[in-house]
């Protein structure tokens, strides 16, 4: 089996990197599959990439589209184009997809055309909310997809209402905990952590990055002036998307409290999680991250496709007003957090689990 693994942005890096260790596993052990890795290009930053693929031992990539930014058409097109063409030249038995970014979406597209097998990691998951790209890059994704493999029970319900084949769906689990799991004896502090005087429990992690949330100059200066004030004592360090920092530029914010620093690496970003008082964010997958390791987490949001993360952790879907916020986080300032556990099946075996049922079809 010759399978072709698509990884275009950060959250890809993360997912395809315990796939790849579960493919070598196989390998080791006589089985019959080869894989070749082709990153689009999608996030070229080095702190957005290269540094994902050193941190987590992903191999150099057999190709690089080498896309780059544009708008959602130009994005899509390009890796749809420079896609094609690697696939031509380099065939193979299946296309495996994570995630829910525009590579996701245009390689399995280009696959699928070519009557080359898609297998979507992380299928089935919805916001609800088709305002957002990844809700659409999400639906048209498992619209074409031949393997399933989901998160939760709810993923899995939800692509058997669309009229997916049950044989078809497989809840594995989460891939993003295996890496999490897998890497939690290297994470390490950053650089700046003696520098701003950190210490476990005393700081809170803010990302924001989200449309609705900082597109608007004036609404997301309320939104940081808002949640400078809100902290109290704590430290709020916020690893700025180069999004975010383009829309800020020179602004002279009246903020205390807030650290800005570059994007993290990932070893680096895990210990700031796992040592935070809380997180603030706008990004579903930290949730998932949160949720495993303990962490409050309110989530900039009015809707979330990982349900799970509130129902079963540390995850509070807040809207996107600053009120709402500041009410939510009194009242965890005054009861402490809630109770909370584990999903089903995020036990670090996600990646395994894929391979095997993999090499049975």
């Amino acid at each position: 089996m010759k399978i072709t693994i698509i990884a275009g942005a950060r959250p890809n890096f993360i997912k395809i990197a315990p796939i790849i260790k579960a493919i070598d596993k196989q390998q080791a052990e006589g089985a019959a599959i080869s894989f070749r890795l082709v990153h689009t290009g999608q996030h070229y930053d080095k702190n957005l990439s290269d540094t994902f693929f050193e941190e987590l031992n992903i191999p150099h990539p057999n190709a690089n589209l080498e896309v780059k930014s544009g708008s959602q058409a130009e994005q899509t097109g390009a890796i749809m184009i420079a896609f094609e063409k690697e696939l031509l030249q380099n065939p193979c038995d299946l296309v495996l997809v994570v995630g829910d970014v525009n590579s996701t979406m245009a390689c399995a597209i280009v696959a699928k055309k070519m009557n080359v097998k898609v297998a979507h990691v992380e299928a089935g998951i919805r916001s609800g909310d088709i305002t957002m790209p990844e809700e659409i890059n999400r639906m048209v994704t498992d619209s074409i997809t031949d393997y399933y493999f989901t998160t939760s029970t709810s993923a899995s319900e939800n692509l058997l209402k669309n009229g997916v084949q049950s044989s078809n769906v497989h809840f594995v689990g989460n891939v993003m905990i295996d890496t999490l799991y897998q890497n939690l004896d290297r994470i390490s502090a950053p650089n700046f952590w003696k520098e701003f005087d950190l210490e476990a429990g005393n700081y809170i992690i803010l990302t924001l990055h989200r449309p609705s949330n900082v597109d608007e100059e004036k609404s997301l200066i309320n939104l940081l002036e808002g949640i400078d004030k809100m902290v109290g004592d704590k430290k709020i360090i916020f690893p700025i998307h180069p999004r975010t920092k383009a829309i800020l530029g020179e602004i002279n914010l009246n903020l205390k409290n807030t650290l800005f620093v570059e994007p993290q690496s990932y070893l680096n970003f895990m210990y700031l999680i796992k040592n935070s008082f809380a997180v603030i964010t706008d990004s579903g997958g930290i949730s998932e991250e949160t949720t495993v390791l303990g962490i409050p987490c309110f989530t900039m949001r009015t809707t979330t496709e990982r349900p799970e993360t509130i129902e079963i952790g540390t995850n509070n879907l807040v809207g996107i007003s600053i009120e709402n916020l500041e009410n939510l986080f009194k009242i965890f300032l005054q009861i402490g957090s809630k109770k909370a556990g584990i999903p089903e099946l995020w036990d670090g075996k996600a990646s395994e689990r894929i391979v095997d049922i993999l090499l049975k079809k």
